[in-house]
């Protein structure tokens, strides 16, 4: 099994969003699996429901959000943007869907779509947005539009805004979707499955203003706060909410009720879709316990800097060109030869990413962005040095030069 997987704790693993967990959180994981504990009722496993209750309380200050929010664990980000979504759906639509219309970018998460269509919204329920020339969500575009479905009698009532592309760690201008989302009454969904952790150093914090406003946001530990898959996180403003979404109360739980104190202690299970559930909150609590938040600053910071080093060395070669410059963690760019199309151009990059994966010393992949190709950097590897950046980009360069010349990137 060992040879045959791509080990995306390596340091040089720079494709998708790479997964550097840390030992502790494996040791936790690794105990919370032996002992089979279940969180899903309080009387089933309180010690460790009131490791979640904990630690998404921890999220939820570490966000900005008011008292009364709260949240549930759950698999990763697909789930968390589901639970978001399923319960904007139940607080603001109630038992009909008619008319109903969600606003998004094309730039946001194929979870999105996968779960819009999971919640049974029609394909002509869901509404583009523009992007700008920075791939971000058009603020008064969105505006527009919203006011003409309005004309038109539909029922706008959701935007997904994004806090971290995973094309390219874009962040919409939350603060101004925001705005919007309070004047016309819709619930603000942030995807921040990657970006959101970044709120804990400066530079996040200042592009992640406005998140603090969302009624649901996706969080993913498994990504930018190093842990172990699989965990994600929906936190919502109002917990009360997941509540009414999610809680059934079947005979055969009914001593799960009877024996609770309803001001102090939390059935998980009534807070998302899972009853069975793994004790996904450990890891994390013992993670930040043991290393202290000072450390996952660091190391959130440090990948933010190692995206600005690889455009600066990109930059440097002379032999690239940077497509969306560094933004938490993320860089795209391609390498560019004399006299090559785009269509050229695009051929070299589905090219290279070949000569990368038989070369083995790094990984990354493609995207496409504005219908080019590109190669794609993700930095978020705390254990990422500046000479695994400098060296991959060598790696890079020289395989772009014999995919080159090797008629990959045909001359004009």
């Amino acid at each position: 099994m060992f040879s045959n997987i791509m080990y995306c704790t390596h340091p040089r693993h720079f494709a998708w969003v790479p997964g550097p967990s840390n030992f502790v959180g494996v040791l936790a994981d690794a105990l919370a699996s032996g002992v089979n504990v279940c969180p899903g009722t309080w009387l089933e496993s309180s010690g460790p429901s009131q490791i979640e209750l904990i630690t998404t309380e921890w999220l939820v200050e570490l966000c900005g959000l008011p008292a009364g929010a709260g949240g549930v664990f759950v698999s990763g980000g697909s789930i968390a943007n589901l639970t978001g979504l399923a319960t904007a759906r139940q607080i603001k639509l109630g038992a009909s869907m008619d008319g109903a219309v969600i606003y998004t970018s094309d730039q946001a998460h194929s979870s999105n779509w996968k779960n819009i269509r999971v919640l049974g919204f029609r394909p002509e329920q869901t509404r583009l947005i523009p992007v700008d020339a920075h791939l971000m969500l058009d603020a008064a575009a969105l505006s527009d539009a919203v006011d003409e479905d309005r004309r038109n009698g539909k029922r706008p009532f959701c935007v997904i805004a994004t806090a971290g592309t995973t094309n390219t760690g874009t962040v919409d201008p939350l603060d101004a979707i925001a705005d919007v989302c309070e004047k016309q009454d819709l619930w603000l969904h942030v995807d921040g499955a990657y970006g959101a952790a970044a709120v804990l150093t400066e530079r996040g914090r200042a592009l992640l203003k406005g998140m603090e406003r969302a009624h649901s946001l996706a969080l993913d530990p498994h990504k930018w706060l190093f842990q172990p898959f699989d965990i994600g996180c929906c936190l919502v403003r109002d917990v009360r909410w997941l509540e009414e979404s999610f809680s059934e109360h079947p005979e055969y739980l009914q001593d799960t009720r009877d024996k609770m104190d309803m001001s102090r202690e939390v059935n998980f299970c009534d807070r998302g879709v899972q009853l069975t559930r793994a004790a996904r909150a450990r890891k994390l609590w013992m993670s930040i316990k043991v290393y202290g938040l000072d450390r996952f600053r660091a190391a959130i910071d440090q990948g933010i800097s190692n995206a600005e080093r690889a455009q600066d060395l990109l930059q440097e070669h002379g032999s690239f060109e940077i497509i969306t410059p560094a933004q938490i963690g993320v860089v795209t760019f391609r390498y560019r030869p004399p006299n090559c199309s785009d269509d050229d151009l695009n051929q070299l990059a589905r090219s290279m990413f070949d000569g990368i994966l038989a070369d083995g010393h790094a990984l990354l992949t493609t995207t496409v962005i504005n219908g080019q190709t590109v190669l794609r950097l993700c930095t978020i590897n705390p254990r990422t040095t500046d000479e695994d950046i400098r060296s991959t980009i060598e790696m890079i360069a020289r395989v772009g030069a014999d995919s080159y010349s090797s008629g990959d990137g045909a001359r004009e």
